[in-house]
């Protein structure tokens, strides 16, 4: 039996709305197999912070993301199909936890049933479950990425450079928000000169990231296309993210549509920004989780001979990178 394992992610990072995200070092990991003896399909057992979700088989995100790679390679979802889920990526907090379930789901099928996909269908089709790529590309390629559309409508996906010297600090409160809230407070439209900053940012963003350039990552995390609208939804926001820069982060923002909070900080400063989120968020009384993710995060993995709980029940267990096909 194979291991599925897939990284959480940090998407709309400042002026990469929609588009930017980042593979960060928290884990959901799947197993699929076939029912045994005294077993009926399909059933998930799930484990880690995914326990709580009572969801029906099919409606399960993992077994959303099997069903969809089944679909796409043309064959049926096997209907004695049972997968044991561990997830250590919080539930509704920003750090793409739908996204990893589906890629897992996708990537469980594509290995059980050997249907040949390649990464690019798989990020093909689990954008499209998840209706936009940037929790998605990072989950399957690692890394940071840039994902966009083509003119011919394919994904088109591109590694971003993130400077060595640079991590990743997000705290994570007690409280969720949900993506249709989140994105039930945006505007319809934005004004033309809007427009030209966001895109002015996005490059400030992309460039400063690269370069660890202050200036030009302060000025990219400081978005004007959805962090306007949707900071009123996260209790303590202002408060968060000034304690963060002021224990020496460049800026902070919200991990995709929140409640977590990201801040982009020089290695050797993220203990005293991680204490100084916790801190602000506490004094509010809200409970926090902090962590930080530095250096190059792989993408999805499979890992052979391996149980959801990382028990080995054969020897000779094999780290194989991804063996599907590549485009």
């Amino acid at each position: 039996m194979s291991l599925i394992r897939v990284p959480a992610s940090a998407s709309n990072l400042g002026a990469g709305f929609d588009c930017v995200g980042v593979a960060v070092d928290r884990w959901l990991s799947v197993a699929a197999r076939r029912a045994g003896e005294g077993e009926r399909g399909p059933v998930i057992h799930r484990f880690g912070t995914v326990q709580a979700i009572e969801l029906p088989a099919e409606h399960d995100l993992v077994h959303v993301g099997f069903a969809a790679a089944c679909r796409a390679a043309g064959r049926e979802v096997p209907s004695d199909l049972v997968l044991d889920v561990r997830s250590e990526i919080p539930v509704g907090r920003g750090l793409g936890s739908s996204a990893a379930a589906v890629v897992a789901g996708a990537v469980a099928a594509n290995r059980l049933l050997a249907l040949a996909l390649d990464l690019h269908a798989v990020a093909e089709l689990c954008t499209a479950i998840e209706g936009h790529p940037d929790n998605v590309t990072p989950a399957v390629y690692g890394g940071a990425t840039l994902a966009t559309r083509g003119e011919d409508g394919r994904l088109v996906v591109a590694p971003l450079e993130i400077h060595a010297s640079l991590a990743l600090v997000f705290a994570v409160p007690d409280f969720a928000i949900e993506t249709k809230r989140a994105r039930a407070v945006l505007p319809e439209s934005v004004s033309h000169d809007t427009a030209v900053v966001a895109a002015a940012r996005s490059a400030a963003l992309v460039r400063g990231l690269a370069s660890a350039h202050p200036e030009l990552i302060a000025t990219g995390l400081n978005d004007v296309l959805h962090v306007p609208h949707r900071r009123a939804l996260i209790p303590g926001y202002d408060g968060v993210t000034t304690a963060a820069v002021r224990a020496g982060a460049i800026g902070a923002t919200l991990s995709g549509s929140g409640s977590t909070i990201v801040a982009v900080s020089p290695r050797d400063a993220v203990r005293a920004v991680e204490d100084a989120m916790a801190a602000a968020w506490r004094a509010i009384d809200v409970a926090v989780e902090t962590f930080h993710s530095a250096g190059h995060v792989h993408g999805v993995e499979i890992v052979d001979d391996t149980n959801v709980d990382g028990s080995t029940p054969t020897t000779g267990a094999a780290h194989d990178p991804l063996s599907f096909r590549r485009s």
